[in-house]
């Protein structure tokens, strides 16, 4: 409790008894049981709390009884209720005005005056008459009827207005009538125990309704708009308010409380007062039967020092936002009380609460995260100041505290996430006046990002990694890397580095951590996924890191360079097979079948690698196979090699075949010329020497498929080195060159034969690829007719064939050219004949000299009007 105002006497010992009163400005209207009215003069003394009362008039004819009083300054006129009629009075010389002629019988009367948005005062007044509620307005000197009367459900004991709806208590309960032209009622509750209602109407437009001790607040709905009634000590006789103030007077006391917060502010004693009405703002006047007293608010600032000290904050900001201070003052001393609230609603545990105060406020982050223990940087955190303690907060209170932390700071990490780039400067405010502050966007940042790291591992440890894998995460490396590795947190400790590009800090943990029994990072795999994921720019680290894995687990590890990311296939290809040539050789061959088989790599340089590297592989395992297998010579001799040597001489062979990427002329030279001679005549061939390659063939490999085959292979008609491979392989059929013509042969060899019936079968089968007469040429002197007679026939029916087929395409091109110069002729008899009088289809205008359209009905345009040409204007 806390003293709000100071009782003084105004008019003490009055020998007539009071039964109303009424004030405006400086004056006291009272009027007594005789029926006498007595105005008072009331003028305060400057600098004290007494007051100077004047009786400044005095009408004992006013009235046989007065009941009720209301001044309305604005008209100055006074209502009085008087012997149970209504009367207006002038309130200056007391003369009457008018009587309401239709409320005689009245028994009370509200009124109610509004201020338009343009100044202008609208007063409405209400009167129960017995069970009937007569509503009037004030226009011209004079009350008119509002709208037809209501009749009440029992005789009004008190009411008020409240906005468009009057709120009436009766004996025992009370009811709200609507206006809404139809009157409607609607019943509220009770009036309890206490068979006397109370209504008093409040500031906002509400009402405060009683209910024995209790009070509550109703709008215009009679929708009570208080989660809980106040509680008086006694029950109220009579009601003002004065905003943050409701004052009450009881049997024997003034009570003053607040509805927010609900709070017992001060008892006043007095003697039996009854009476309580107000003059405006902080004018308010107590009657009993023969005493009067002014309530004299005390100075707001002298009340704002005392709340601060019970800590009644909400309070006490009511009353810093009702100080006739400059604005300056105002919002700092605001300001400061608002801190100093939302701290106490922290040290009472009510941390939503403080942490929605403190957002409102634009309270420094960092003074908040300092409420909390080991979140702050000790040497930061030792610059804080803070009004009172800190509480102690563990277990369950400290998860609650953390959660609502989280929810404050990410709301100020999505502010600030949006007005980094801002250039406009960036201020807090302190907790405490003269604790330093944070002016740097990017440090709050990270100081806040560094937080929510903290108070996920203490609450939700799955929210720590979606934190550290956002973009613009802010997190302090070495803080962050500190708690992570505190809590064991492997996995978002990578997460981490990763993000701030400590590529080698991550591969070390993922490398100490891959040993680890009981780690989740257990073995290579994360290592294999952060290694493919770093792409070209950290081509070193790659290369320092991927051993281990390699050694482990080729397979896994050839992965990091074959792996179908953007990543991996971007590496630089030739560094990459240098790196597995120079430590891991082995792995050479599946790294450039990948490369070169699934993407599609087209550098020679690949492809003669991989011929090498299968050359070296087949000439390793060919010398194993000789010397260890009885049968091999006669296996390598006929070219059946088993197991793996036969795998990877059918690799080099198909290779060979297939690709067309490799360059023959730089590894002829190393295919020996005492083996590999079938791998050797495919480099031959593709050099595009024909007759050496089917010189191995025909007389070393003695394989005539193999030599038809290889024709088939390369033959091509419009080639001048090609065209001409199915005679180069007649001539080794009947003039076989000596056997030093491949060069220097180191193998036995005998000296190679004609073979006139494979030459005979030739021109058979591919009598069509054959220059004739050069084939006939190349035939021993000896040779029969007998024996070309298939191939000669072979060779007349096709040219014969060929013949009529190039006379039967003469006819048919004579034929077309005929029909189409007929066409021609045809449409060339078509006139077009323009005279003066021909016009436009499209303008209407006529086509003089101008350059004009056809169509092909013989409608004619401008050239300028035709628009489209496959569309013909109508008529």
């Amino acid at each position: 409790m806390h003293d709000a105002y100071e009782p003084v006497p105004i008019l003490e010992k009055l020998p007539l008894q009071i039964d109303c009163v009424a004030a405006w400005d400086d004056w006291l209207l009272v009027g007594t049981k005789p029926g006498h009215l007595l105005l008072y003069g009331i003028k305060k003394d400057a600098g004290t709390n007494r007051f100077e009362v004047t009786l400044e008039k005095s009408n004992k004819n006013f009235s046989k009884k007065i009941q009720q009083l209301f001044v309305v300054s604005q008209y100055k006129i006074l209502i009085s209720l008087l012997e149970n009629n209504i009367h207006v009075h002038d309130l200056l010389t007391f003369q009457q005005i008018t009587v309401l002629s239709k409320a005689r019988g009245a028994t009370l009367f509200a009124c109610d005056l509004q201020q338009s948005s343009s100044g202008e005062a609208k007063l409405r007044m209400c009167v129960a008459v017995k069970r009937k509620i007569q509503l009037y307005y004030w226009k011209d000197r004079d009350f008119h009827e509002l709208q037809g009367d209501f009749t009440a459900p029992d005789v009004p004991k008190s009411m008020a207005w409240c906005e468009n709806s009057i709120c009436v208590g009766f004996k025992r309960d009370y009811y709200l009538i609507r206006m809404d032209g139809r009157g409607s009622v609607k019943e509220l509750f009770p009036t309890g125990k206490q068979l006397e209602p109370l209504v008093a109407p409040l500031a906002d437009g509400k009402v405060a309704v009683g209910q024995d001790d209790l009070t509550v607040v109703l709008n215009e709905e009679g929708v009570c708009t208080q989660k809980c009634a106040l509680n008086w000590t006694d029950i109220p006789v009579a009601m003002e308010h004065q905003p943050p103030y409701i004052i009450a007077v009881l049997p024997r006391y003034v009570e003053i409380r607040t509805l927010e917060p609900r709070l017992l502010v001060q008892s006043i004693e007095l003697q039996r007062p009854r009476f309580i009405t107000s003059a405006g703002l902080n004018v308010v006047y107590v009657a009993s039967n023969h005493f009067v007293w002014r309530l004299v608010p005390i100075s707001i600032a002298s009340q704002i020092r005392q709340l601060l000290q019970d800590k009644q904050f909400e309070l006490a900001l009511q009353l810093a936002k009702m100080k006739d201070d400059s604005d300056a003052d105002k919002r700092q001393q605001i300001h400061h009380i608002q801190n100093l609230f939302a701290f106490n609603l922290f040290c009472q545990k009510r941390f939503d609460d403080s942490m929605q105060v403190f957002s409102k406020l634009g309270t420094d982050p960092t003074h908040v995260i300092g409420l909390y223990p080991d979140l702050l940087p000790s040497d930061y955190r030792k610059q804080l100041h803070y009004p009172n303690p800190l509480p102690a907060l563990s277990g369950a209170e400290l998860e609650k505290a953390h959660l609502a932390l989280i929810d404050y700071l990410a709301q100020k990490r999505s502010h600030l996430v949006k007005q980094l780039n801002d250039t406009d400067p960036f201020a807090t405010s302190p907790l405490v006046e003269g604790t330093p502050t944070i002016k740097n966007r990017k440090k709050l940042l990270q100081i806040i990002d560094t937080t929510l790291l903290k108070c996920y591992l203490h609450t939700n440890v799955a929210l720590v990694s979606p934190l550290l894998r956002l973009e613009n995460n802010h997190c302090h490396i070495e803080e962050s890397e500190y708690v992570l590795k505190k809590a064991h947190k492997y996995s978002e400790l990578i997460i981490l580095y990763e993000k701030k590009g400590l590529h080698r800090k991550a591969l070390q943990v993922l490398l100490d951590q891959s040993t680890k029994a009981n780690s989740p990072l257990k073995g290579h795999e994360r290592t294999v996924q952060y290694l493919q994921r770093l792409g070209v720019e950290n081509l070193g680290i790659i290369f320092e890191f991927s051993p281990w894995v390699l050694k482990i687990c080729s397979e896994d590890g050839l992965k990091i360079f074959t792996e179908d990311l953007t990543e991996v296939e971007t590496l630089p290809r030739d560094k990459v097979l240098n790196f597995l040539k120079e430590g891991f050789k082995e792995l050479a061959v599946p790294y450039l079948e990948h490369i070169i088989h699934l993407w599609d790599e087209t550098g020679p340089e690949f492809h003669n690698v991989l011929i090498q590297l299968y050359l070296e592989k087949v000439q390793g395992l060919m010398k194993v196979y000789l010397n260890t297998l009885p049968e091999g010579v006669a296996a390598v001799a006929a070219g059946k090699e088993a197991g793996e040597l036969g795998e990877y001489r059918n690799k080099l062979l198909a290779f060979l075949e297939v690709s067309s990427c490799y360059e023959p002329e730089a590894l002829i030279s190393d295919f020996p010329f005492d083996g590999l001679l079938e791998e050797r005549a495919l480099l031959l061939g593709r050099m595009g020497k024909h007759e050496q390659a089917l010189f191995i063939y025909v007389h070393i490999l003695k394989d005539t498929r193999m030599a038809e085959e290889y024709c088939h292979s390369h033959y091509d008609p419009s080639a001048n080195g090609k065209k001409d491979v199915y005679l180069s392989l007649l001539r080794m059929y009947l003039s076989p060159p000596d056997v030093h013509f491949l060069g220097p042969i180191k193998m036995e060899l005998c000296e190679p034969q004609p073979n006139l019936q494979a030459a005979l079968r030739v021109l058979q089968l591919h009598h069509s690829k054959l220059n004739t007469p050069k084939a006939i040429n190349l035939l021993p002197a000896n040779t029969q007719i007998r024996e070309i007679q298939v191939f000669l026939e072979s060779v007349l029916e096709e040219r014969a064939g060929r013949k009529r087929f190039d006379q039967v395409l003469k006819s048919l091109l004579q034929a077309e050219f005929l029909r189409v110069q007929e066409e021609r002729i045809f449409h060339q008899q078509v006139k077009c004949v323009i005279t003066d009088e021909k016009t436009c289809r499209v303008c209407k205008k006529k086509i003089g000299n101008s350059a004009f359209a056809r169509y092909p009905n013989g409608v004619v345009v401008h050239y300028f009007c035709c628009k489209d040409r496959g569309v013909c204007p109508e008529e």
